[in-house]
């Protein structure tokens, strides 16, 4: 049976995340030779770390918008292209100084900004509700598997050809995706090649129509708590997140004492796990709804066992001295992490289906803070305490008042349409 056009659309969404992260965490591995070659305190690392997220944070509620108005196809190709563009010119920006390197890491951020908010906004015109935690837990997987890869290759290319590379070879990545995106997929289900038409029938099972969204009701959005309960939830969810993508690696080398060469090999095993376990909850939640038990119960259920999973694992690698301890306590928090893909991660098409690109940007705006606040905050902890242990528990702090917030607020129920 051939591949069904919206599982191809689903595939490429995957790559896309892919591509995004192998280009966004190179350099949280490529970054300990740069500090030799440039000479930057634990400080300066941190301001070079967190200063993609500005960018990130400034073109998520516009890529979302662009993406409902002109749909996701088009938004994302070019997100994809321009982030590729300043990945391949970091090593060039570096040489000219540390401001320069800020301003590219920006503006890749900006070009990495339009990516979920365009893959929610064509999801919820491609895939029917029943399939929707899966899809998204699959463009998620793209999250570890990038940052896996990312980790794994990075030290390879590094030492033999050195940390320049890293980021031209990753960069011309996105190129090979932008060609085959362009040829394989259409700006809708209806404008799809060769789509049959059962495969439209399923599509439109409570998907948004193909139409442009219209406006979206921002007064009421913004007054809405089961919208706020899934922007608490991203902005927590991603504090962890973004600390340990930026953060882990020279935790892994420093903290536990782990050679610079096998830094790669135990930073990428919490990845694994959470990319193994993002498609089994996404089963699990869509599995759990076609049985009959109530979207809002799903969510909520999903979250609580993702959100705890996350906190209780932060709280325990700080009572470790182990490698291999501290790296399989945080593997099983990302595997019990994973479950929030069931839970506020597909939360925005079930509250405002013709608005999920903008909401996405609206959530992942709050999201993206932490990679700024909680980036930089743990350089900081660490530039004036040494303490690692503070690090982990000041995130563990902040997911848990996240699961709270979400159970008392959270909703599987349209609010928009």
């Amino acid at each position: 049976m051939p591949m069904q056009k919206r599982h191809t659309v689903v595939f490429l969404s995957f790559l896309a995340v892919f591509v995004c992260y192998i280009d966004r965490v190179n350099i949280s591995v490529a970054i300990i030779p740069m500090v030799e070659t440039y000479g930057w305190d634990l400080a300066t690392q941190g301001y070079v770390l967190s200063s993609f997220y500005i960018g990130y944070l400034l073109l998520q509620i516009v890529g979302g918008r662009l993406a409902d108005r002109y749909g996701g196809k088009i938004v994302l190709s070019m997100g994809v292209l321009l982030w590729s563009l300043f990945t391949l010119i970091t090593p060039p920006a570096a040489a000219f100084g540390l401001t320069v390197l800020i301003m590219v890491r920006i503006l890749m951020g900006m070009g990495e900004a339009v990516t979920f908010p365009s893959i929610y906004s064509l999801y919820a015109r491609w895939v029917p509700l029943t399939e929707r935690a899966r899809s998204v837990a699959v463009a998620n997987s793209g999250i570890p598997a990038g940052t896996v890869f990312a980790l794994l290759v990075t030290p390879i290319i590094v030492t033999n050809l050195g940390w320049e590379w890293a980021f031209y070879l990753f960069g011309a990545v996105g190129i090979v995706w932008y060609v085959l995106w362009h040829n394989l997929v259409a700006r809708s289900p209806a404008l799809q090649p060769g789509i049959s038409e059962e495969e439209l029938a399923i599509i439109s099972d409570g998907t948004a129509t193909d139409e442009s969204a219209p406006p979206p009701p921002w007064g009421s959005l913004l007054t809405n708590m089961p919208v706020w309960a899934i922007i608490v939830a991203h902005f927590c969810n991603n504090w962890s997140l973004y600390v340990l993508l930026s953060w882990l690696p020279t935790y892994v080398n420093k903290g536990l004492g782990v050679d610079y060469a096998a830094v790669g090999v135990f930073a990428m095993i919490p990845h694994i796990a959470s990319f193994f376990f993002l498609n089994i909850a996404g089963n699990i939640a869509d599995r759990l709804i076609r049985s009959g038990m109530t979207v809002t119960r799903v969510r909520k259920l999903m979250q609580t066992i993702g959100f705890g999973g996350i906190a209780t694992s932060l709280l325990l690698v700080t009572e470790v001295d182990s490698a291999i301890a501290a790296i399989g306590i945080m593997a099983c928090g990302s595997a019990l992490g994973a479950f929030v893909t069931g839970g506020f991660s597909v939360n925005h098409m079930d509250v405002a289906p013709k608005h999920a690109g903008t909401l996405m940007g609206l959530t992942n705006t709050a999201g993206t803070i932490p990679g700024i606040i909680g980036v930089g905050v743990s350089g900081a902890i660490l530039a004036a305490t040494g303490s690692w242990a503070l690090v982990f528990q000041v995130a563990a702090g902040v997911t848990l008042f996240g699961m709270l917030f979400f159970l008392i607020f959270a909703s599987g129920e349209r609010q928009f349409d």
